[in-house]
């Protein structure tokens, strides 16, 4: 029996085992070599050997371009030259050639961004990186990149910016990972959090503050209309229909005529403008018509609302119009627009999940108001299936939260008085 063999544990791979194997795990052979299958059926050699004192592994290819008789060959040649003070590992770097975090940003976004519909979250997913990560680690070669350099992007926002720290993490992750499977470096994944980031960092869940918009309580409804009616100027008008519709200020203020059919009540937003990147039909109320029908329109412009120089209104516009109204009350002696829960004022985002809560508790179906929101339903599977936005359904909702909206501000009844349509 050879040195070399003897080295090799009884229980070796065999090259039916390397080709058949496909549950995730480290599977080893002997000289340091094993192989690694991913959970995604991905397989790769990798070594670990010890270099000039200091532990790693190496990448040593995959099957079965790099079948079990030359991984093992290189292992054995990789563990010579260690023995003999060589480094194989800056030998493989030399000869590949060197990458930055940026550069591979870079590579990875030309396969990522392909699979990212909406150009908001194109945008979204880049512009994570060019605050946080790239002036930290941008030009560190991959290969380099350790926890600490990690830590040391995310640390500062984990407890204020939690969701945002998040996604970072991940997409750290994803970057890094395609950086391994592409050759550019060896070992664990950084910014990994199982079993890595999880035992230095705190658990999102026990950090992360409450994203619910301050929304508007029912009980105020009324009065904040009739308040809101008395404004002037576009970014009122486009808050009026943003509340009569429950859509999001970035729908209503990209919103143009041609994406409107006024004869048939209809605002259709294109996929490119939807958060969840599908078409959304809009049934609008006659209050909703009117409201159109009464705006001026801009020469050379298809928006329907739009700035006062022309171009899109901003989303502070229509925010600082509650804003103002809430400051008007609370000058007058009032308490202003208050979410009931948080104890903050009330913010055009808030407005949609005021009409959440109207619509339950008036009894309509929980499916019918998550669609009105444009919000994902059930799974994969279920949506396949589910082909009916039930517009007309809708309609009859939305003429409900209309009068809701517009009901007498002085009426003593009950504000959930009103009955849902046959």
């Amino acid at each position: 029996m050879t040195r070399a063999a003897s080295r090799r544990p009884e229980k070796a791979l065999t090259a039916r085992y390397v080709e058949t194997v496909s549950a995730p795990g480290k599977y080893f052979d002997g000289q340091g070599l094993f192989l690694r299958v991913a959970k995604n059926g991905a397989k790769q050699w990798v070594q670990r050997i010890t270099i000039r004192g200091k532990r790693c592994e190496l990448g040593l290819g995959s099957p079965p371009a790099v079948p079990l008789s030359e991984a093992r060959r290189v292992a054995l040649e990789n563990r010579g030259k260690a023995m003999l003070g060589g480094d194989p590992l800056a030998e493989k770097r030399a000869a590949r050639g060197r990458m930055t975090f940026a550069e591979a940003v870079e590579r990875y976004a030309d396969v990522r961004l392909k699979e990212i519909r909406n150009p908001k979250d194109r945008k979204r997913w880049r512009t994570l990186f060019e605050v946080y990560a790239l002036p930290s680690f941008g030009r560190i070669d991959v290969a380099d990149i350790s926890v600490q350099d990690v830590l040391r992007v995310l640390q500062p926002i984990w407890q204020d910016k939690t969701e945002t720290a998040k996604r970072l993490r991940a997409q750290i992750e994803s970057v890094l990972s395609w950086a391994t499977v592409a050759g550019y470096r060896t070992g664990d994944n950084p910014a990994r959090w199982s079993g890595n980031l999880s035992e230095i960092l705190p658990k999102p869940s026990k950090v992360a503050k409450s994203a619910n918009q301050p929304a508007l309580a029912l009980a105020d409804v009324s009065r904040w209309w009739t308040f809101l009616a008395e404004r002037e100027g576009m970014a009122a008008r486009a808050l009026q229909f943003l509340a009569l519709t429950a859509a999001r200020s970035g729908e209503v203020r990209g919103m143009t005529w041609d994406e409107v059919d006024l004869s048939a009540g209809i605002w259709s937003v294109p996929s490119s403008r939807m958060k969840n990147g599908r078409e959304h039909r809009v049934p609008l109320a006659r209050d909703a018509i009117a409201l159109l029908d009464n705006l001026p329109r801009m020469n050379n412009s298809a928006l329907v609302f739009f700035a006062p120089r022309g171009g899109k209104l901003s989303d502070m516009s229509i925010s600082a119009v509650m804003r103002r109204m809430q400051e008007a009350e609370v000058k007058a002696g009032g308490q202003g627009f208050i979410d009931p829960r948080s104890k903050r004022p009330a913010v055009p985002h808030g407005l949609r999940s005021t009409f959440r809560q109207w619509a339950a508790e008036t009894g309509y179906p929980r499916d019918m108001a998550e669609i009105a929101l444009a919000h994902w339903m059930g799974s994969e599977v279920e949506r396949a299936y589910q082909r009916s936005d039930m517009l007309e359904r809708r309609r009859a909702m939305m003429a409900d939260w209309a009068v809701f909206l517009s009901r007498d501000a002085t009426d003593d009844k009950n504000v959930l008085s009103i009955a849902r349509k046959a």
